[in-house]
């Protein structure tokens, strides 16, 4: 959810505060959540979010028609989970729910290596690279493969690390690791554009996002 604002500066002028306020729209939730914990406790974070979520895909299918998968996974998790939590005050449904959503999506990245034309990681990042660098960067399926692996093992790790601190460290530090995943996610995917940036050249065929993207 953080790409658009990782990927921003890249963008033309007008394009950046359209950019700007999408990151800013899906951000909401988990601040909403943060913000609701330290008011209310757990319990009222869970409703805030659940109600939050809902609103984020209703914003996704009035301004575009459409859902980003992400972000319809992550809705169902947190109704399914938080409902869970709600019905039988039980708080380890909704603390789950983030290992259970970044696992999910380790494996969709890794499945996507095999099935389809494109990896996911292309598929998310090739057209707004393209948009902001233009002809001036080209990208190859093998270095889009190699990619696509860090996204693997950033999801994964991200899941894992809610269960270590889930297990080890206070609820309060839970709650607070929901933005810590933000930052990481904003350096994972800034570090990816600053260094494709570096790649940038002045003339050549863009294999970004482009035709089947299998370009070298």
């Amino acid at each position: 959810m953080t790409i658009y604002a990782a990927v921003w500066p890249v963008h033309p002028t007008p394009r950046r505060t359209l950019f700007l306020m999408q990151a800013l729209i899906e951000f909401a939730p988990l601040v909403a959540f943060f913000a609701a914990y330290v008011a209310g406790g757990l319990y009222v974070a869970t409703a805030v979010l659940m109600l939050a979520m809902v609103a984020l895909v209703a914003v996704d299918w009035l301004r575009s028609r459409r859902i980003p998968p992400l972000h319809s996974l992550s809705a169902v998790l947190v109704l399914i989970f938080g409902g869970a939590t709600l019905a039988l005050r039980n708080p380890l449904f909704i603390q789950w729910k983030p290992t259970v959503f970044f696992w999910l999506v380790s494996l969709a990245f890794l499945g996507s290596g095999w099935i389809g034309q494109r990896t996911l990681t292309e598929r998310l990042l090739g057209p707004t690279l393209a948009e902001g660098f233009g002809t001036r960067l080209t990208i190859g399926p093998a270095l889009w493969r190699r990619l696509n692996l860090l996204w693997v093992a950033f999801y994964a790790l991200l899941g894992a690390l809610n269960v270590v601190v889930l297990e080890r460290l206070s609820e309060r530090a839970w709650a607070a690791l929901k933005l810590v995943d933000v930052v990481l996610m904003l350096i994972f995917v800034g570090a990816q554009i600053a260094w494709l940036a570096t790649r940038a050249s002045g003339a050549g065929p863009s294999a970004v996002g482009g035709g089947d993207g299998r370009a070298e």
